[in-house]
């Protein structure tokens, strides 16, 4: 069960790595532009919190990560809750303010994580 707990752990620390590249590389791309439904002026104009936002999400991903790979397996299992927690949280605030896919797409699969990390 730890094995699938961190295998799903590992998917959550991609999804905010992809998450970076796409808010801080590719916001005014197509592909940024087709998955934010953003028009590139709306995208210019909101590039700097996008990379900032993109930054946060990398923050998240070297947290997990970390959690991942810590030799103490208590302590890992503390890092890797608190950020599956902060994802959770993040993905619950974006899905009020910004879109309901993000419950789907950032808190779910971290919530999923969690719940199988505490099972383990």
């Amino acid at each position: 069960m730890l094995s699938l707990a961190n295998i799903l752990v590992a998917v959550v620390a991609a999804l905010h790595i992809y998450f970076l590249i796409l808010e801080m590389f590719l916001w005014t791309k197509p592909l940024g532009l087709k998955t934010f439904r953003n028009t590139i002026e709306k995208a210019i104009d909101s590039a700097v919190l996008a990379a900032n936002q993109g930054l946060y999400n990398g923050f998240l991903a070297a947290g997990l990560i970390w959690g991942l790979l810590h030799p103490t397996q208590a302590i890992g299992f503390q890092i890797k809750t608190f950020f599956l927690l902060c994802v959770i949280v993040a993905g619950i605030y974006g899905a009020i303010s910004v879109s309901k896919r993000i419950l789907f797409v950032q808190a779910a699969p971290a919530a999923l994580a969690l719940i199988l990390l505490w099972l383990a």
